[in-house]
């Protein structure tokens, strides 16, 4: 599992982009995890699924809600990571109302989350290999802070955690 000090791995992940803008076409869009992170804090977090009960009751929810106090707090992006395609996080995003706020990204073939060592292994319940719930801040691509939940826990990767752990830096 990926540590506190360590690089982020060198990955993609995909955005689902709606609106075409300079450098983005309309559909899914590649994001290469390295560029997106350098010269940035970015909080991201990782959740087995979209459309999952505590992912979009507690765990999406929370950051929409408290975006303007992570950017406040020196956050400059969020990310919002999870082991599904990128129409699949687009229809989450605008479910979610995260558009703004909260950078849904698309880890398909989960090649990030298995890089970062933070995969689990669902098949028993259908769902095949997804990412356990985490949340970290990277600050030019390093890793400051890790929390990493408990199988079945919902208690420090929600945005009320990260935003403790900012104002404790």
């Amino acid at each position: 599992m990926i540590q506190v000090g360590e690089k982020l791995p060198q990955a993609t992940v995909y955005e689902l982009i709606e609106d075409e803008r300079e450098g983005c076409t309309i559909g899914p869009n590649s994001f290469d995890v390295h560029e997106q992170t350098a010269g940035k804090r970015v909080v991201i977090f990782g959740l087995p699924g979209a459309f999952t009960p505590t992912c979009s009751a507690k765990h999406v929810p929370g950051y929409v809600e408290q975006a303007e106090k992570l950017h406040a707090a020196g956050i400059d992006e969020i990310w919002c990571v999870s082991v599904n395609d990128a129409f699949v996080m687009g229809a989450w995003a605008r479910d979610q109302h995260t558009s703004g706020k909260v950078r849904m990204m698309a880890d398909g073939s989960a090649a990030f989350t298995k890089a970062l060592g933070l995969e689990q292994d669902l098949s028993a319940r259908g769902m095949g290999i997804r990412s356990q719930r985490y949340a970290m801040v990277a600050d030019d691509g390093v890793v400051k802070t890790l929390h990493v939940e408990a199988p079945g826990k919902f208690e420090v990767s929600d945005a009320a955690s990260i935003l403790a752990t900012l104002s404790q830096a």
